[in-house]
């Protein structure tokens, strides 16, 4: 860190702006691997490696295999763990999705997280606070980050951020940006084989049973809250139209922006897919819960202002704060920011309107100059941040303040 970096806040903002662009090309080049090779939840091994390879270039060392999950990275700069200096952890995500790689932009969250961490490391280092970068797998379908927080990888952390990409160029740095918490339910229906034909009478249709529940779980739709949402599909459907189907499931999200309407809400779902059970004559095997749930957001606006100050000094435009949203998705950050407080601002990668992620669309725009021009920004002003919370004791009285005030750390207790 230069002299002339720790004398000033615009001193440290221009050295973390030339640090990331420096960085520019490697970036680019990690989103578009990222982009060219997408791996599903628990499978970023080729992922995961490249983050620790371009990290090592840069004098890093990071722990692959990190919290007990093969595919989880931990990297740290600055003072040590018994240290009691303020620990700021930078998220990065870079698993795909099905089919359609990565139409979440999850290769824009790493390379943004990854600038982010080279640029902020040695100011945090220099200034006595401590720098983590977290890999987490699994956002989509797996709960990366609440299995890290079980492991105890949140447990020295103060405060932690991310950036999520979005699509249009109005859609940057939603101040006090909130999710929907989810759960999933699966459930198999267990009936009898018969001949459909010659003897259905002795079977038990669990197919129906599944058609059942799905229409009462659509019906259950017109009365539930609007920030509320169910939806599902059917992954097993049985074997043939002329065996009655002895087996067939489901899988369910149940979505809620309070945690207790999601329990409420899940509750309420359970009951039909019992019900669903009882009308046909079959077995029902529920499952709340295969992977861990997700927690509705709970953005710390105190360190969103910083971010949207260092993003806007970098010439975006910030929308006002908006109501909050009517449903919507959710993401795993949300356990994170029950335990510690936490940013997840959305980052407009340009392009049209209309193409929204989990869209396949969506997935080109994530290597367009105009995305590497934007998480190149957007590294710049999570580096800040991370910069300011270690540096700056009135910011971590505010978010300390602000996150208390909401309930303090607070995990989903049975």
């Amino acid at each position: 860190m230069s002299a002339e970096a720790a004398s000033s806040p615009a001193a440290v903002d221009a050295e973390i702006a030339a640090a990331v662009e420096r960085l520019r090309p490697e970036l680019a080049r990690l989103a578009r691997e990222l982009f060219d090779q997408p791996e599903i939840g628990f499978e970023e091994h080729a992922s995961v490696a490249r983050i620790a390879a371009l990290l090592a270039a840069h004098g890093v060392d990071a722990e692959v295999g990190a919290f007990g999950l093969d595919t989880a990275l931990r990297a740290t700069a600055g003072a040590d763990a018994a240290a009691s200096g303020p620990h700021f952890a930078i998220i990065a995500e870079y698993d795909a999705l099905p089919g359609i790689g990565h139409a979440c932009g999850h290769n824009v969250i790493a390379a943004v997280a990854v600038g982010a961490f080279l640029a902020a490391a040695p100011l945090v280092a220099g200034l006595g606070g401590r720098l983590s970068l977290i890999g987490t797998p699994a956002e989509e379908n797996g709960g990366g980050k609440e299995l890290i927080i079980r492991a105890g990888g949140f447990d020295d952390v103060d405060a932690a951020g991310m950036v999520h990409p979005s699509s249009g160029s109005g859609t940057s740095s939603v101040l006090g940006q909130r999710t929907t918490g989810v759960r999933r339910v699966a459930v198999t229906f267990h009936g009898r084989a018969a001949h459909a034909a010659g003897a259905p009478w002795l079977g038990r249709n669990a197919l129906d049973a599944v058609v059942t529940a799905y229409q009462s779980v659509a019906q259950l739709r017109q009365h539930i809250l609007p920030s509320d949402r169910l939806h599902g599909i059917i992954t097993d459907g049985g074997a043939a139209p002329n065996i009655v189907p002895e087996r067939a499931s489901a899988l369910f999200y149940v979505r809620s922006a309070e945690v207790g309407q999601l329990r409420e809400l899940t509750d309420r779902v359970v009951a039909v897919l019992e019900g669903a059970a009882l009308a046909t004559g079959t077995g029902a095997e529920i499952d709340v819960d295969p992977v861990p749930r997700y927690l509705p957001l709970q953005t710390n606006t105190a360190l969103t202002a910083r971010w949207t100050e260092a993003f806007a000094a970098r010439g975006h435009e910030i929308p006002a704060p908006a109501a909050p949203p009517q449903g919507g998705p959710s993401t795993d950050m949300g356990n994170v920011s029950r335990l510690v407080p936490s940013i997840h601002p959305s980052l407009g990668l340009g392009g049209p309107d209309d193409v929204f992620p989990h869209n396949a669309a969506f997935a080109e725009l994530t290597v367009l100059p105009a995305a590497v021009d934007a998480l190149v920004d957007a590294a710049e002003a999570l580096a800040a941040t991370a910069v300011a919370y270690t540096t700056d004791p009135q910011l971590r009285a505010a978010a300390a303040a602000e996150f208390a005030a909401s309930g303090g750390p607070s995990r989903w207790e049975d």
